[in-house]
C-alpha cells in the first residue's frame, strides 16, 4: 500500500494509540489528537476507519521486522535466523509496542477479513523467503537434505510468534533468549 507523507504520519499516530491503549481506542478523533491536527484532516487522508487501519497495518509490517544486515541467510542460515528472531522479538520497549500492535491486528483479523487477508499475505511472504533460504542452505550442504524447507519456514514463524507472546507477559533479557533461540533453530535445521 502506497501512502502519502501525511497518511504515513497519521498511520504512525494510529500505531502509537494502538500500542498504548489497544485497537478499541482508535478513532479519527484520537488520531487527530495524537497527530495534533483536525479531525477533518484525518478524514481527508482516510475515507474510512478501515482505510486508516489498513494504512496502520502497512506501516507496522514495513517497520516492525527489520531484516539483519547483509545477505539473507549469511554468514550461515542458523546465525542469520537467530539474529532475525532476536531483532523482532519484544525484548525492549519499542519492540514490545510493535508486538502489542501486531497482536491487536491479529485480534481484529478475527472479525475483519481484509485484515486477516493482509496478515496471511504477510506471513506467506515471510514463509516463502525462509523456505527459499532453507532450500539454498540444503543445496549448499549447510543443512541436511531431509530438512523440509516449507515445514521449517512454518516452524520458524511459529517459534517467533510463540516466543513473542511469552516475552510480552514474562519479559527476559536478550542473552538467555538468544541462547534458547540458537538451540531451537539448530534443532529445526538438523
Amino acid at each position: 500500500m502506497e501512502l502519502t507523507a501525511r497518511q504515513t504520519e497519521l498511520a504512525d499516530a494510529a500505531l502509537a494509540i494502538i500500542a498504548r491503549e489497544g485497537l478499541p481506542a482508535l478513532s479519527f478523533r484520537a488520531v487527530a489528537a495524537e497527530a495534533e491536527c483536525s479531525v477533518g484532516s484525518v478524514q481527508k487522508a482516510f475515507a474510512s476507519k478501515d482505510r486508516m487501519l489498513a494504512a496502520a497495518f502497512a506501516r507496522l509490517r514495513d517497520t516492525a521486522a527489520p531484516i539483519p544486515s547483509g545477505e539473507p541467510g549469511r554468514p550461515d542460515l542458523r546465525t542469520w535466523l537467530v539474529e532475525l528472531l532476536v531483532g523482532i522479538l519484544p525484548l525492549d520497549d519499542p519492540r514490545r509496542a510493535a508486538q502489542r500492535q501486531g497482536d491487536a491486528f491479529a485480534q481484529h483479523a478475527l472479525v475483519d477479513p481484509d485484515v486477516a487477508s493482509a496478515i496471511a499475505e504477510s506471513d506467506a511472504r515471510i514463509r516463502s523467503l525462509l523456505a527459499s533460504l532453507v532450500d539454498r542452505a540444503r543445496s549448499e550442504g549447510e543443512v541436511p537434505r531431509h530438512v523440509d524447507p516449507d515445514a521449517t519456514a512454518w516452524a520458524v514463524l511459529a517459534l517467533a510468534q510463540g516466543a513473542a507472546a511469552q516475552l510480552l507477559y514474562a519479559p527476559e533479557a536478550d542473552a538467555p533468549v538468544r541462547d534458547r533461540l540458537d538451540h531451537a533453530v539448530a534443532a529445526l535445521l538438523r
